[in-house]
């Protein structure tokens, strides 16, 4: 095995009942790497992250955490796998300080050796000014943080979050992630995020691995999910787009709004569906290929959407643009831009 492999998945199986919420899953994590584990809930992330925790056992398959086997052919008690574990809710107890909590991860070391790991990982994170609070003060960024902490703590070989910013408000979210991301990359740290947002996936992880019904839908870096899906559902979940029915033609893919070279062209025959990203429509007041009419426009600060109708097409389409269209404007030019066209 890889000296660089942190976690690796051989064909890892595990249901429940008649549900098979993992089925077949391999998958590689390289030390120091930050994978983020995305998809609907259901899909089997989740059980997937406390397969390789060791709190759910494999049916079929073998898991291996830095070189060594841990489920499979053998098992290793949970405590025993060099893992931390960030919970949704943080799990931290109420009658404990955050140094305590801290140190509750640690109890298995000598207490001299506990103390300055906790010392250390306090001052990493920068908790030294509410050491001595108890947890149930604390906002929920900072409880948050001690949560990473006491995950940190004890130099895990990999650490797994589930939902770990699900409870914070939009804008401390956003913040806690990327102190978060900054100190995970600061340790060197390999880490597997679960989570349902596509864009905190995209965001966070320089791996993204979109799962659905227990499998591996895609897998790769977040340009490549985003930029280059493999399959509808893949497109779909990074993005809303829209969609137009066409014919392949001598290569090209032929709709009511032009002509397109996309790939697999002229391997590709018979019906099929054109994927156009809001961003990817150009509009103007005076150049384009062709005239539409604006039906609605949302405002959002920094970016505007617009509902169009395009003689011919039955759903109107919907661009976001960045300049603001002078106010009353009834009509447009438009035009595709091809270089992320998608045909499924």
């Amino acid at each position: 095995m890889n000296g660089n492999i942190a976690v690796r998945l051989a064909n890892v199986s595990r249901a429940f009942g008649t549900t098979a919420a993992v089925n077949g899953i391999s998958l590689d994590i390289a030390k120091g790497e930050i994978v983020s584990l995305v998809g609907h809930s259901g899909c089997g992330k989740s059980t997937l992250l406390r397969i390789i925790s060791g709190v759910e056992t494999v049916d079929s398959g073998r898991v291996f955490l830095d070189g060594g086997e841990v489920d499979g052919a053998t098992f290793v008690e949970p405590e025993a796998r060099g893992v931390g574990f960030v919970f949704q809710d943080y799990a931290l107890f109420p009658h404990l300080d955050v140094r305590d909590n801290i140190l509750f991860g640690l109890k298995r070391r000598p207490k001299a050796e506990a103390a300055a790991l906790a010392d250390d990982i306090i001052d990493r994170i920068g908790l030294r000014h509410l050491a001595d609070r108890f947890s149930h003060t604390l906002s929920g960024g900072e409880q948050q943080r001690v949560a990473l902490a006491r995950a940190l703590a004890p130099r895990p070989a990999v650490i797994l979050m589930d939902e770990p910013f699900s409870n914070l408000d939009q804008g401390l979210r956003d913040r806690v992630r990327d102190d978060t991301l900054s100190l995970l990359r600061s340790l060197d740290a390999t880490a597997i995020m679960v989570t349902h947002d596509p864009q905190e996936a995209l965001s966070v992880g320089d791996r993204v691995v979109l799962m659905r019904s227990g499998e591996i839908v895609q897998a790769g870096s977040p340009y490549d999910l985003h930029d280059r899906p493999e399959n509808a559902y893949a497109a779909e979940f990074f993005c809303a787009f829209n969609k137009v029915p066409g014919q392949w033609r001598d290569g090209k893919f032929e709709t009511i709004l032009g002509s397109f070279a996309v790939s697999p062209g002229a391997q590709a025959t018979g019906s099929a569906t054109l994927y156009i990203r809001p961003r990817d429509i150009s509009v103007s007041l005076d150049g384009g290929d062709m005239l539409a009419r604006i039906s609605e426009r949302v405002f959002y600060g920094e970016t505007e959407q617009l509902v169009l109708f395009v003689e011919g097409l039955e759903t109107p389409l919907r661009a976001v643009v960045s300049e603001r269209l002078p106010t009353g404007t009834a009509e447009v030019r438009i035009s595709i831009r091809p270089e992320r066209l998608a045909v499924f």
